[in-house]
């Protein structure tokens, strides 16, 4: 396969691999880790801890190799993170990408990956996979689908066939794709929903728990997902039993869909004092790049989220000094890249006037580089990020990178009733996220 992108010179594979290799040298000079999570599939350590938050620095040993935390990982719902191939996302350093169970389940169908080996060889991928239990998409079908308490029936959005996922189910179809980490089948309630819904989906999505971790694959890890809406005292409980299971590591789950930063906040914080030290924590669907760097604060180690792929293909990219539609009049003679401060191969090698001609004429490469700069961008945003962990200043970076990233606004000041995020657990009424 031609790739679109030039051929990297022999200086600049050298300046790429040691700019991915910084932090985890720097990981090496570390402690000996604080905690560590450990079995026949997984070990997960805790390298360093940020002093001012509940930030950790780990790092994640899963069956395709190792995985530095906090990490961003991308989304191939469908064997594939579009625009990009899977050398691209290698070449860029990332370990760890996504697969959806509900989408490669109907296309192209569980059995004919199987088949081949596993999802990694079907998709000639070396790197971990983690599978989402396509719980999120069925429970979106709402015309399409009816819940009972042993699962879900619902109608293919293909061809219209009828299939049912239990938690049994839907355990088999993750083992057949043989991917690295499986997710527990739950229920996510939509927003708004009442309290009572809230509730229901709460405690089917914990019968479902047990089953799906009694019938997983014991050659892949396995995480249990909170569910519990914008309801404190649910998210409480959630955590509570989601924790006392033996799962290798915990989800949060239900967020990301409409409730607005400040409640997805609120969803994490009424979450994680509950939760293990040792395990790795999961913010499902987490997102933007202000979303991920107070979530890391807030002390999760993982993210996944669709938007730096679908705003690529739209025209929409992030830079240090802010997002920027490339679509802009003010683009039309910037021969400027895109980003002064970025080296991906889009900044290095084409203007931001180029990038604006190919998405007024609809060519494929104004996809595939701004996909590119986006992916990277959020590439190395994490590994700034866990540098600041590991340097134990992880709030004087948030306040530098935000001061640049929201440039246009009048302050970077975000104040928000919450409970004190420090790691002696003490109780404030407001807590400054400067």
């Amino acid at each position: 396969m031609t790739c679109l992108l030039p051929a990297p010179t022999h200086s600049c594979i050298m300046k790429q691999t040691t700019e991915r290799n910084n932090s985890v040298i720097s990981a090496l000079h570390s402690p000996l880790p604080t905690f560590s999570k450990e079995t026949n599939h997984i070990k997960f350590d805790i390298l360093a801890k940020d002093h001012g938050t509940r930030a950790r620095r780990g790092r994640l040993h899963l069956n395709h190799g190792t995985v530095e935390t906090p990490v961003f990982m991308p989304v191939g719902t469908q064997g594939t993170v579009k625009a990009m191939s899977q050398e691209e996302l290698a070449d860029m350093g990332f370990q760890i990408i996504l697969g959806n169970t509900y989408h490669l389940y109907l296309r192209p169908g569980h059995e004919l990956i199987r088949s081949v080996g596993d999802l990694h060889k079907f998709i000639n991928w070396r790197g971990n996979i983690l599978t989402d239990s396509g719980g999120f998409q069925v429970f979106s079908l709402e015309h399409i689908r009816k819940i009972g308490e042993d699962g879900v029936v619902f109608r293919s959005y293909v061809d219209g066939s009828y299939h049912e996922f239990t938690p049994e189910r839907v355990m088999e179809i993750q083992s057949a794709l043989g991917t690295d980490i499986v997710m527990a089948f739950d229920e996510c309630a939509p927003y708004p929903c009442t309290e009572d819904y809230a509730r229901e989906a709460m405690v089917r999505t914990h019968e479902w728990a047990k089953r799906s971790l009694d019938s997983h694959d014991p050659n892949q890890a396995f995480f249990g997902i909170i569910q519990g809406s914008v309801y404190p005292e649910l998210r409480r409980q959630s955590a509570q039993f989601i924790a006392s299971l033996d799962t290798d590591g915990i989800a949060i789950g239900g967020v990301s869909v409409g409730e607005g930063k400040e409640l997805m906040m609120n969803a994490v914080d009424w979450s994680v004092p509950h939760l293990p030290e040792h395990k790795p924590r999961y913010l499902m669907g987490v997102g933007t790049p202000e979303d991920i760097i107070d979530s890391v604060v807030r002390g999760i180690d993982m993210f996944d989220c669709v938007l730096p792929t679908r705003l690529g293909r739209n025209g929409s990219l992030y830079t240090s000094q802010g997002r920027i539609n490339i679509k802009n009049n003010k683009f039309i003679d910037d021969f400027s890249p895109v980003d002064p401060e970025c080296d991906c191969w889009c900044c290095r090698n084409y203007s931001a006037a180029y990038l604006r001609h190919l998405y007024k004429c609809d060519e494929i490469l104004a996809s595939r580089l701004a996909t590119y700069h986006n992916l990277y961008f959020y590439r190395t945003l994490m590994i700034r990020i866990r540098e600041a962990i590991e340097q134990n200043r992880l709030t004087e970076y948030r306040k530098e990178f935000l001061a640049k990233y929201r440039r246009h606004r009048a302050s970077v000041h975000d104040e928000i009733p919450r409970q004190d995020l420090s790691r002696d657990g003490a109780q404030k009424k407001t807590l400054s996220m400067e």
